[in-house]
This record gives C-alpha cells, sequence and structure tokens, in this order.
C-alpha cells in the first residue's frame, strides 16, 4: 500500500497511514469500529493528554521512569495541546467499553513525539502508560474532563444566566402581570417575582451541582486493572492527584476506594442526574419566555423578545423566540443523554464497566450544550427582552380572578358568582362587585388593587 508505513503490536503486523503519529493499536481500532464516525470529545482528549503528563511527572518522582524520560513526555504532551491534538485521535466512541482503544491511541502518539524529542525509543506501554490501565485511566479521565467542564464552562455561564436574570429583576420591577396556574387566569404577581423565581431555582441547581465536585474530582488512577494497584509504585495514586492538581488548578484526590471507582460509574450517573434537573429548569424557563412572547396580536404578548432572524421563508415580518427554542431542544438533548448514561452506569460488571466511551461523550456533551445555551438564553433573550405594559393593565383590568381578595369579606360563594358574571359579560371585576356587595368603590379599588395583591394582600 502506499503513503502506509508497517506497525507491529502484540497481534502482529499492519498498515498505518505515514504521517499518523498512532501506530498498530490505533490503526486497529480505527479499522474495528467505523460505527459512527464520532470522535471522543476533545475535553476528554484533552483531559487524558493532560492525565498522561500528570502521571509521567509522578512516575519520576517515584523513580518509575528517568528524569529524561518523563521530560519527554510531559514535554510531547504539553506540545499536543498548544497545538490541533484531535487531528491524532480518530477513534470512534463505540469502541471497547473500557476505552482501551482511546487510551492507546493517547500512548502511541505521546510516545511517537516523546521518541523524536528524546532521540530515543520512548514505549507506548511501558513509559507513557507506566502504573497504569486503560481501566483506571478512562475512569479518572472521565472525572477530571468533567470536573474541568463545570470549573471552566457550566458553572460560570449559569452563574453568570443567574447574574443577568437579576439585574432584569430589578428592571422589570415595577410591572404587574396576570399570573397563571394550569395556564388560566390566577392572582397577579410582579414580573420581578417570576424572575427571581428563575434565579433561584438556578442558585439550587448551581448549589447542587457544587455538592457533587469533590466525588467527581476524586480519582480511580492507581487501581490499575482492577483496583488492586498492581505495577503501580504504592505512592503513584496520591503522587499522580497532586501533579495533575498543579496542571489543572483544579483539585484533584485519589479515591477512597478504587474498585468502586473503577467497578461504576456512579458518580458520573450522579452528575449526569443534576445535568438533567438543570436540563428541566432550563426547559421551563424558556418555555415561560414563549408563552410570555407569544402573539403578538393573538397570543399573550407580554413581552417582546430581541429579534435576532426572520421567522419564515413565506410569512413576511414573522419573527420567533429562536433562543428559548434552541435552549429547549438543548434540554431535551441533555434529559436523553442522562437516559443513556443510566443505562450505561448499569453495566458495571463485576471489576469494570464496559460503557465508559459513551458516559463520557454523553456527560461532556451536556456540560457543553448546558454551559453554551445558559449564556445565549442570557445574553439574548432574558437582558433584552422588552415589557409590553399596556397589554399587561389590560388583562389585569380584566380578571376576574382578582374577586379572589373579596374571600374574607364575601365569601367563597359569592366571590365565585361575581367571577362567573364577569367572565360572561366581559366587564371588570370591580362593577360587578360594586352591584353585587356592600363595598363602596373605594373600598374594592384598595381590596383589588394589583400591587397589593402581588404582596399577600398585606
Amino acid at each position: 500500500m502506499s503513503n502506509t508505513r508497517i506497525e507491529r503490536d502484540s497481534m502482529g503486523e499492519l498498515h498505518v497511514p505515514e504521517q499518523a503519529l498512532y501506530g498498530a493499536q490505533t490503526q486497529r481500532a480505527v479499522d474495528n469500529f467505523p460505527i459512527s464516525h464520532q470522535r471522543m470529545p476533545a475535553q476528554f482528549i484533552r483531559a487524558l493528554i493532560l492525565a498522561k503528563a500528570a502521571a509521567a511527572k509522578a512516575n519520576v518522582e517515584l523513580k518509575q521512569l528517568s528524569e529524561s524520560q518523563g521530560k519527554a513526555i510531559v514535554d510531547a504532551a504539553q506540545g499536543l495541546l498548544e497545538g490541533d491534538f484531535m487531528q491524532h485521535f480518530p477513534v470512534d466512541i463505540f469502541q471497547t467499553g473500557s476505552g482501551t482503544s482511546s487510551n492507546m491511541n493517547a500512548n502511541e502518539v505521546i510516545a511517537t513525539l516523546a521518541s523524536r524529542l528524546l532521540g530515543e525509543p520512548v514505549n507506548p506501554n511501558d513509559h507513557v502508560n507506566c502504573g497504569q490501565s486503560s481501566n483506571d485511566i478512562i475512569p479518572t479521565t472521565i472525572h477530571v474532563s468533567a470536573a474541568l467542564g463545570l470549573h471552566e464552562q457550566l458553572l460560570p455561564a449559569l452563574v453568570h444566566l443567574v447574574q443577568v436574570i437579576e439585574r432584569k429583576a430589578v428592571e422589570v420591577h415595577p410591572f404587574i402581570k396576570t399570573g397563571r396556574t394550569h395556564l388560566m387566569d390566577a392572582m397577579p404577581v410582579r414580573m420581578s417575582q417570576v424572575l427571581e423565581g428563575w434565579a433561584q431555582q438556578l442558585k439550587a441547581n448551581i448549589g447542587h451541582l457544587q455538592d457533587l465536585l469533590p466525588s467527581l474530582q476524586s480519582l480511580a488512577q492507581g487501581g490499575t486493572a482492577v483496583g488492586t494497584g498492581i505495577n503501580a509504585h504504592p505512592q503513584f495514586a496520591v503522587g499522580f492527584s497532586r501533579q495533575l492538581s498543579s496542571l489543572t488548578q483544579v483539585q484533584f484526590t485519589p479515591g477512597k476506594n478504587l474498585f468502586a471507582l473503577i467497578g461504576s460509574q456512579d458518580t458520573a450517573v450522579a452528575v449526569s442526574g443534576q445535568l438533567k434537573a438543570i436540563a428541566v429548569t432550563l426547559m421551563k424557563i424558556a418555555n415561560d419566555l414563549r408563552w410570555m412572547n407569544s402573539g403578538p396580536l393573538a397570543g399573550l404578548g407580554e413581552i417582546e423578545l430581541e429579534g435576532l432572524q426572520p421567522g419564515s421563508s413565506i410569512m413576511p415580518g414573522k419573527v420567533n423566540p429562536v433562543i428559548p427554542e434552541a435552549t429547549a431542544m438543548v434540554a431535551a438533548q441533555v434529559i436523553g443523554n442522562d437516559t443513556t448514561i443510566t443505562v450505561a452506569g448499569q453495566s458495571g460488571n463485576f471489576e469494570l464497566n464496559v460503557m465508559l466511551p459513551i458516559i463520557a461523550q454523553n456527560l461532556l456533551s451536556s456540560i457543553e450544550l448546558l454551559a453554551n445555551s445558559s449564556r445565549l438564553l442570557a445574553d439574548k433573550a432574558i437582558a433584552s427582552f422588552k415589557v409590553n405594559e399596556p397589554k399587561l393593565k389590560e388583562a389585569l383590568s380584566r380578571n376576574p380572578i382578582l374577586v379572589t381578595a373579596l374571600n374574607p369579606i364575601i365569601g367563597y360563594q359569592k366571590a365565585a358568582e361575581i367571577a362567573k358574571t364577569a367572565y360572561k359579560q366581559g366587564r371588570p371585576v370591580i362593577d360587578i362587585a360594586l352591584e353585587h356587595t356592600d363595598l363602596s368603590r373605594s373600598q374594592l379599588e384598595i381590596l383589588l388593587d394589583p400591587e397589593k395583591l402581588t404582596a399577600g394582600g398585606v
């Protein structure tokens, strides 16, 4: 075959593209898994490369590698991270369940570069993979990549969304709108109260996510094949976590029980469950925005979202709530990702979970999708929407549910009769109440004042 070279592994010889940095085991995976043509996420590969650098540093300290070998591996890893490293990682997501193919892909690429730097062979297994197994490095990389994604992407995005919502709440505080339960008219609320509710939902989600970080930053590294730590230095786990913490500026620690972290993916399942909860919150906010924006004539028309693009290829002038719609689709995808991770998490058979690559892909996809959509929702929907005050006042003035405030004075039954009459005649409830009670208009104006009612009527 032209433009190829011969590489060898324990199973024999095969052709590898001439310029490829990887070797035989990566090529076997490329040949064996032409399934989705989707590679492992870049965040995962980045974390895997960082883990290889941390392992090399720890092994030099523990005299398992020479200083020159360790330096060459670290320099090779850093060089990869500074360039377009994904071109060297062609293995499909749907591969061996332990992620061995991706581990060996990293080992082979780093070994090739380290050998060039050192001027003598650096072995993928004996040197780059020293003290490691795919069975501990891949679970470790799932935790590391997800932790970095939360610290660097999702948590800052959620905090930004909360801040934008809280600023908008101050801006819209003067406006009072008809509340709705079951999509039906209910007691009035301030626009600020609606937004403050969203903010509190997100703050609770942030807190739950932060509660999971210590477990996510606890690593399987050091357990090697089955959790016993065979072929790893007894202090490797401690040294690895210390070096990785230094490289990432995130505090990682050795797991308390390596058998649990290799045999299960319970932490990933728990994190995914919280990501699903965030998706549910974003879906609620997105749908509230869509409903309030609906119309502008035949819908609620309470707010006007920023117009970002034409909404129809056939209806001129139509503008759609595209950011809330995109956010809702993200939420649906994240909920689906969680189902996949839940099923995959059940595949911890004896000493190893064998659906690690798909857990990694879905977990990191959820983190990225939620982070990106949260920022868009904040900046292109919530920060910029305008309140349609005339529409709010029109609906409030005709809302018979305001009669609820009269319950303590005239009783529920009488109040219900007034509400039904107001509905039937299409008249303001204050006029009907004036006709059917002994209360004066001035008394009714006080009792039915929407502003007072948003504070519970006290």
